[in-house]
């Protein structure tokens, strides 16, 4: 067997498969039959989904090798173009797979197709076969072929015939099945399924970068969605627009026609807007680059009416425009010197143009693409899904927060509608069947005003004239709105907002009875050698003084948070904790426990052991539970050597995480250890691996009191 069958597969590539025997597919195979074949994966995929879509070995390792016949006796590449023209002749006919486009021949009354490989034209097309498929008029589509030949040697002949076409998508609408089955999964897990999909190992992407790349997909799922993208290269920004969706038109180079676009009022033939779910514009980025005003012009109106005119005539359409590009400088740079639509041609930085774009995607947040973060699991065959996203883009679900939460109403009619159609789209691709959770919506809704929010920031200060509105949310019921902001907004506050000064006051105010950032290095006790102490350094006694009863909240997407700045203070020279918190199950939990013991280890008196007892939940599945027992025992081996003695009980009654300490302390831990957001800890090059002020946190309270009854080991 070869190693393209053998592969094992993961729980979720089982649920997968079994949810979705007849759609799904392992992706690996699309690189190991591609070879040398410039042909997008939806096609290659199409094939797969005729021969390999099985789990079973045998059958997986048949399937690719008759795949692989077909593209290699089929597929035509332009060097073997007179070849393949020599096999039609002498056989009379063959099948091959070509991109095919069509134009009407006007003095002859006939379409003729011309094939973008074999490098044939005015090939007489049966006008059935371009009622059925309209977009050969367009730009051509992918499809298989039987060319005949028969030459009779009349004047002006054309010998090939087009016996057969077939495209290569899909044509059956299956969104019931498909939402029936999304009930198979949780979030997380259909989450991960879409990134298999899509071609990616969901392991090696936090879940905010998830759901960044599903914004991508949304002009897929959404009509009239308008979405920029710009960041550094080689992320993949243009990939999906070219690789996944029969349904999606990418224009290399960001530079077309108002006739090629919209509508050639020569011939009153409509363009790619009136034909494709999606039209992206690569490159669209470049100061040197040249669009012409009319165009320009025409883009404003389509973005804002979604129709665009012919002549006297307004003619709808419902494609979503996606412009990406490459940025020339940092973040820092370019909100210090101009704005974060720098980047973009002078006609096109426009504010008028620009504030009809619904979202603002951060490409500088996507790690540059490595060939570990390809899947070798299952996902869904690419056009099957580009079918039933093609399909629910008849839904509408921009009020399904409706519910739980109000927008602000200082947003203008153009910020909410940005911000609801990029909700409707996540929630297309995550809640197909428009039901979810307060919960399940509130981190949608977040990221879709930010969306909005990155696109209306700059356009304040490109244009003086507008006015700053309140990006903010209130959920049903509730008093106090929450405010959003965007990443760079958090990470450089001085620079965001230009009528903040370098004098400003720009660092994250300390909360009394955190240690400052310089003394959070020095958390080893030097009282090991007391010689090689320094005045400076914090002695144990100066770090229990700066713990004080307090309330310390910490902001969702913050940084420059860890446990030391936590708990630092408040575990300082204990030598007995009480740690409650129901849910230390799976790898990232262990993994927070380990980091909150190191902690207690820096901050003990390194000459007395430090208990920890854990009074946890047991997970309920058997095979996660046994891991979560080897899991402690393992963690209890490596800490002991360091000092450090774990115990741990379960309760499944428990609900509230605190932390108790045997010098006199009790805290209120709002969400206990996990209070940092997914990222790639499979990457130990990602700096969040090692440091956890480098991470982004969740929304959390924590509140610091004395306990009357403190702890003592012989207590328990």
């Amino acid at each position: 067997m070869t190693d393209v069958a053998q592969h094992e597969l993961s729980p979720l590539d089982k649920k997968i498969t079994d949810a979705f025997p007849q759609h799904t597919v392992r992706k690996d195979l699309v690189g190991d039959i591609k070879g040398n074949a410039v042909v997008p994966t939806y096609v290659l995929e199409f094939l797969l989904s005729q021969f390999a879509t099985t789990t079973d070995a045998l059958s997986i390792e048949s399937g690719v090798k008759r795949v692989q016949e077909i593209l290699a006796q089929h597929y035509v590449h332009r060097d073997e173009a007179t070849l393949i023209q020599s096999k039609i002749r002498e056989k009379g006919h063959y099948r091959i797979i070509d991109k095919v486009q069509v134009t009407l021949n006007e003095r002859l009354d006939r379409y003729e197709a011309s094939f973008s490989n074999l490098n044939i034209r005015q090939v007489v097309v049966d006008p059935e076969i371009v009622k059925k498929n309209e977009k050969l008029l367009v730009t051509g589509i992918w499809c298989i072929c039987r060319i005949g030949y028969a030459y009779t040697g009349e004047k002006d002949e054309v010998p090939w015939r087009l016996d057969s076409l077939k495209p290569v998508q899909m044509a059956t609408d299956d969104v019931h099945n498909f939402i029936e089955g999304r009930k198979s999964f949780s979030t997380e897990e259909w989450i991960d399924l879409l990134m298999q999909s899509i071609g990616f190992n969901p392991e090696l992407f936090s879940d905010r970068a998830k759901l960044l790349l599903l914004v991508r997909m949304i002009p897929f799922v959404e009509r009239n969605f308008n979405v920029i993208e710009l960041g550094p290269k080689g992320t993949g920004k243009s990939h999906i627009y070219s690789e996944f969706s029969p349904h999606g038109m990418l224009i290399s180079g960001g530079e077309i026609s108002v006739a090629k676009l919209f509508v050639n009022n020569a011939t009153g033939r409509v363009g790619l807007v009136g034909f494709w779910d999606t039209v992206a514009f690569d490159e669209f980025a470049g100061r040197s680059k040249k669009a012409g005003k009319e165009l320009v012009d025409i883009m404003k109106n389509y973005m804002a009416n979604k129709t665009f005119s012919r002549g006297v005539e307004q003619i709808p359409g419902e494609a979503s425009l996606v412009f990406v590009g490459n940025t020339d400088h940092d973040v820092p740079t370019m909100l210090k010197h101009s704005d974060l639509f720098e980047a973009l041609p002078p006609q096109y930085h426009d504010p008028a143009f620009l504030d009809r774009i619904h979202a603002y995607i951060p490409g500088w947040e996507f790690e540059q693409i490595r060939s570990e973060m390809f899947t070798d699991g299952y996902g869904f065959v690419v056009d099957y899904l580009a079918e039933v996203l093609h399909n629910l883009r008849d839904l509408d679900y921009s009020d399904r927060f409706n519910p739980y939460f109000e927008l602000s109403s200082s947003l203008s009619t153009r910020d909410k509608d940005g911000i609801r159609k990029t909700f409707s789209g996540l929630m297309k691709l995550i809640y197909p069947s428009g039901e979810a959770s307060a919960e399940q919506i509130e981190p949608l809704l977040r990221l879709a005003i930010e969306g909005r929010k990155r696109v209306k920031d700059q356009l304040c200060r490109m244009d003086a004239t507008m006015t700053p509105v309140d990006f903010a949310y209130t959920k049903v019921g509730a008093e106090m709105p929450i405010a959003v902001k965007t990443f760079e907004e958090i990470d450089y506050p001085k620079l965001y907002w230009r009528q903040h000064t370098d004098d400003d006051e720009s660092e994250k105010a300390i909360p009394e009875g955190v240690l400052p950032e310089a003394e959070e290095q020095q958390t080893i006790n030097t009282e090991k050698d007391p010689s090689t102490a320094q005045p400076t350094l914090p002695t144990m006694e100066r770090k229990q003084a700066l713990a004080k009863p307090r309330e310390v909240t910490l902001e969702e997407n913050d940084r420059g948070w860890s446990y030391n700045k936590l708990f630092g203070p408040y575990v300082a020279g204990a030598k007995y904790l009480e740690l409650t918190d129901p849910y230390i199950r799976v790898s990232h939990q262990m993994r927070n426990l380990a980091e909150f013991l190191e902690m207690v280890r820096n901050n003990a008196d390194p000459h007395q052991p430090v208990h920890v007892h854990l009074i946890t939940k047991e997970d309920g599945d058997v095979y996660r539970a046994k891991q979560q027992l080897e899991m402690f025992a393992q963690l209890k081996h490596n800490y002991a050597q360091m000092g450090i003695e774990l115990t741990f009980a379960f309760d499944d009654t428990i609900h509230d995480r605190e932390l108790r300490t045997d010098t006199g302390w009790k805290i209120s831990l709002g969400r206990g250890l996990d209070i940092f957001q997914r990222y790639s800890d499979k990457d130990w090059l990602n700096p969040e691996t090692r440091i956890q002020q480098m991470r982004r946190v969740k929304s959390c309270t924590f509140i610091y009191r004395r306990d009357d009854d403190a702890l003592t080991e012989q207590k328990m």
